[in-house]
């Protein structure tokens, strides 16, 4: 596949479908294609063929997509930052990229660079611009599309490079995700995440790719529950792309169901495990909605494995009381289960999660210190591929790969190596239990003790009466050195700008 070949082709045959859609502004394909043309065509000729990467700011507004697809078609690779992102952070992107020029569509930033262009002055050069982009002046194959930064252990960000190789090849299987489209039908794709967080992709570029309309979810929209289920109705959709705590904020309201979306065809979930509690509300709510589970790191191109969560799958995975799994490997890609030495693992054994193939990233931008111990080559089927270690833990069984948290999430604990997901996983086992966070509290750089979030049910009881009856049940299920020393009940558990539990922000509640 070649994404700007298929857009491109979308806006000739069908130029006045709505590709974008957010509050009261959408942009058709032809529009689309044709605006983000004339932006290339001014890119290129100011600034060249440099391969400098080119910062977009803003949030949800049309005019992004037009920014990203410009700079791509000049040759240059995008690097989207949302304006809920601290404005720190941001300046430091911005130090690190050294972008020769910034759009900015939205927010009030004021971003440290000569030539920031706002977006009446992007609608005016486009207005203006007279020639449109010239194919051979696109990113090429092994170019970066777009970067995506992500959190450091350093504490500063890190530069994910994707190539236009890695998007297409992932967009080959992602549409593939989504169910037959029929002709002349339109699938309305939702849109959650912002489109600094990777899983953006999977819902944007997914949907250019099968010609549909995306419904973007504003930030505004997100903190009003009417608002919001109001979008969700007049959308119509037909693919739902989100993290599963964002499910689980929707899942607190029954008018969240099928009446609300009666054309909803899957739920596609990534960026977070996927419990059981929350598929088995999703399949009460939603009988005919097939549940789509999606593993992988932003340094693989959003995901790469994938399964359908049956309603069979799940009662055997409760009954056995595991975690649901995350699938098989798409075509292309190779996922083996390594020990501390590298060595492959056999089926059943845990180890570090392994990741090969045509979707990996080329590395971390200006950190090669970095991408020297993440990244790798190796030869598959008499190819060489990119391999990727990516910290997470994990086992297969029978071809299927179940993920158990991160390998920098376990804790150690008077002796007792931990994982901490382990312990939220059979919480989530308890009735009462809808989500649950779990946290080590650390003092001189040791761990004290474990500290449980949780939301639920208290069934008339106080949170007092609420923690002590979980911290009993859960002496069934797990060894006395597992369980939480409190378990704090919450309303709410907080979402980052990603749509994640903030274990950030809850650990400052500790």
């Amino acid at each position: 596949m070649n994404i700007l070949k298929k857009i491109k082709r979308f806006a000739t045959e069908n130029g006045d479908r709505i590709a974008i859609k957010s509050d009261d502004s959408c942009l058709s394909y032809g529009q689309l294609d044709a605006y983000s043309d004339k932006l290339a065509t001014w890119i290129y000729r100011n600034y060249g063929d440099t391969k400098t990467p080119v910062i977009v700011y803003g949030h949800k507004n049309p005019y992004m997509i037009v920014c990203f697809l410009a700079c791509v078609k000049a040759g240059k690779a995008y690097c989207p930052q949302d304006i809920s992102i601290p404005d720190t952070r941001v300046e430091a992107t911005v130090e690190c990229v050294e972008p020769e020029v910034i759009f900015q569509v939205e927010g009030d930033i004021t971003l440290d660079n000569e030539n920031v262009i706002n977006l009446d002055k992007i609608k005016e050069i486009i207005e203006k611009e007279e020639e449109t982009a010239k194919v051979e002046n696109w990113v090429k194959p092994d170019d970066t599309y777009y970067i995506i930064f992500t959190s450091g252990s350093t504490g500063k960000p890190k530069g994910v490079q994707i190539t236009f190789d890695c998007l297409n090849n992932y967009l080959d299987w992602s549409v593939t995700l989504c169910g037959e489209v029929k002709e002349n039908e339109i699938f309305n794709f939702g849109n959650q995440a912002p489109f600094s967080f990777d899983l953006s992709v999977m819902d944007l570029y997914t949907c250019l790719a099968l010609g549909g309309t995306l419904h973007t979810l504003t930030k505004k929209m997100q903190e009003d529950y009417n608002a919001m289920f109001n979008h969700f109705e007049e959308a119509n959709l037909n693919v739902w792309v989100s993290t599963p705590s964002f499910a689980d904020m929707c899942l607190a309201d029954k008018k969240f169901c099928s009446t609300m979306m009666p054309n909803l065809k899957v739920f596609l979930f990534c960026g977070e495990v996927l419990t059981t509690s929350t598929t088995k509300k999703l399949q009460e709510r939603f009988p005919d909605v097939k549940i789509i589970n999606t593993y992988g790191p932003t340094e693989s191109t959003v995901a790469v494995s994938d399964v359908l969560i049956t309603p069979e799958l799940l009662e055997e995975t409760m009954a056995k009381g595991k975690s649901l799994p995350v699938g098989h490997e798409k075509k292309g890609t190779w996922l083996e289960i390594h020990d501390e030495q590298g060595n492959s693992l056999p089926e059943g054994e845990q180890g570090e999660i392994i990741i090969i193939g045509d979707t990996v990233s080329t590395g971390y931008f200006k950190r090669d210190d970095l991408t020297e111990k993440a990244f790798f080559t190796c030869e598959r089927e008499g190819k060489m591929y990119r391999g990727y270690h990516t910290g997470d833990a994990g086992y297969k069984i029978g071809g299927q790969l179940y993920y158990n948290g991160r390998i920098d999430l376990q804790v150690k604990l008077n002796g007792y190596r931990i994982e901490v997901e382990d312990i939220e996983n059979n919480m989530l086992r308890l009735p009462q239990i809808s989500h649950a966070v779990v946290l080590p509290n650390m003092k001189e750089g040791k761990v004290r003790s474990l500290i449980a979030f949780v939301t639920g049910n208290l069934d008339g009881k106080t949170p007092s009466e609420f923690g002590r009856e979980v911290k009993k049940q859960l002496k069934e299920i797990l060894p006395v050195y597992m369980i939480p020393k409190k378990v704090k009940y919450v309303e709410e558990i907080p979402m980052n700008i990603n749509g994640k539990a903030d274990r950030k922000y809850l650990g400052g509640l500790l």
